[in-house]
């Protein structure tokens, strides 16, 4: 089930880049980091077609969850402690816990799950949920692979709520080592690519054809020439370039600016619209993660201000922690380091099936 892949043939390439022009998907970007002195930064951004209400939610440890898909679910304890990015409140986009495990849901329109039986034998879990699991339970890329590869459950899915877009995603985790893994459903088989080197990541096509699309790159040098659209194929090729590009600095200010900039490079400038192709979606917001220092970033598109969670300020144990939000739904504008400004909250309710 675990699976890697090596040389593709041209022809190959040639079928990936006619079927990536027709895909029709949201658009989103990750991209990590590999600076000296262990400094390790995620990225990626959020593009979708229409509005999506985000806010930022603060997660102890000792969470009793389950996995939404009735009494044949999967359910769990959270070992640790998070920052999350929820979508509509319903469900976490993206995140980082307090052992610096970063999570990052993006739409991948060739997803094909499997068939759940609410009364058959294997557990599931809502894919409103996939990345939380992940987040509470795991502090390495190494034992998420290692607990996803017995397959004790699957991920479930379904319409977002009020809309006709049935929810397809793949999930790409990272760690504070540079270790990556993406994990995708396709044709109803779970595929993990599991390796350091898989530091880039867009929407369609499948994981194995965005690698053969940037073997194909390889050969024509970036400085010479770079695709330039909003296609998820170009913006995969441009940002395997760039963050290899950018200056190699365990200088965290300097870092951190030059990944945002990676990352803004990929996006898609606001209020963009193509007739035809809905996967050319406006950027909604971006996110950081700075895994070694434990430091959450986060920029609204409508907002004027970067602003951050600094892990130090956050309290995740399970006696003294407490479910906090920061509502960033409306556009509201804050500065700076924010973990002060989270407030109590009742839990967001994840989407079930």
């Amino acid at each position: 089930m675990k699976t890697l892949f090596a040389k593709i043939s041209l022809s190959a390439i040639l079928t990936i880049v006619i079927f990536t022009i027709s895909t029709k998907a949201e658009a989103c970007t990750r991209v990590v980091y590999k600076g000296p002195n262990s400094t390790i930064i995620t990225a990626r951004s959020m593009d979708f077609a229409m509005e999506i209400a985000a806010n930022l939610w603060q997660f102890p440890r000792g969470m009793q969850r389950d996995g939404k898909t009735g009494q044949n679910t999967v359910k769990w304890t959270s070992k640790y402690g998070s920052i999350v990015t929820s979508s509509w409140d319903i469900a976490v986009a993206d995140g980082m816990n307090e052992k610096g495990l970063n999570a990052n849901m993006l739409w991948l329109n060739s997803s094909k799950y499997p068939l759940f039986e609410k009364d058959g034998n294997t557990k599931g879990l809502s894919v409103s949920l996939w990345a939380q699991y992940a987040l509470d339970n795991f502090a390495t890329v190494k034992e998420a692979v290692e607990q996803f590869s017995k397959e004790e459950f699957v991920v479930v899915t379904d319409f977002i709520p009020g809309t006709d877009k049935y929810t397809a995603i793949h999930l790409s985790l990272s760690d504070p080592t540079g270790d990556n893994a993406i994990l995708e459903y396709i044709d109803g088989k779970l595929v993990i690519y599991h390796d350091p080197s898989y530091t880039v990541m867009t929407n369609d096509p499948i994981y194995k054809d965005q690698l053969a699309i940037n073997e194909y790159w390889k050969e024509i040098p970036g400085k010479t020439f770079l695709p330039g659209t909003n296609r998820a194929a170009d913006r995969f090729v441009r940002a395997a370039y760039y963050i290899d590009a950018i200056p190699q600095t365990d200088n965290t200010q300097v870092a951190i600016a030059s990944v945002l900039s990676v990352i803004r490079n990929c996006s898609v400038p606001y209020g963009i619209s193509t007739k035809g192709f809905p996967n050319l979606s406006t950027t909604r917001w971006r996110m950081l993660a700075d895994q070694k220092n434990l430091v959450y970033y986060f920029e609204d598109v409508l907002s004027p201000n970067v602003i951050w969670v600094d892990f130090k300020n956050v309290d995740f144990s399970q006696k003294t922690g407490k479910v906090k939000k920061l509502s960033l739904d409306k556009h509201q504008v804050y500065s700076g380091e924010t973990s002060d400004k989270f407030i109590d909250s009742k839990s967001l309710v994840f989407q079930g099936i």
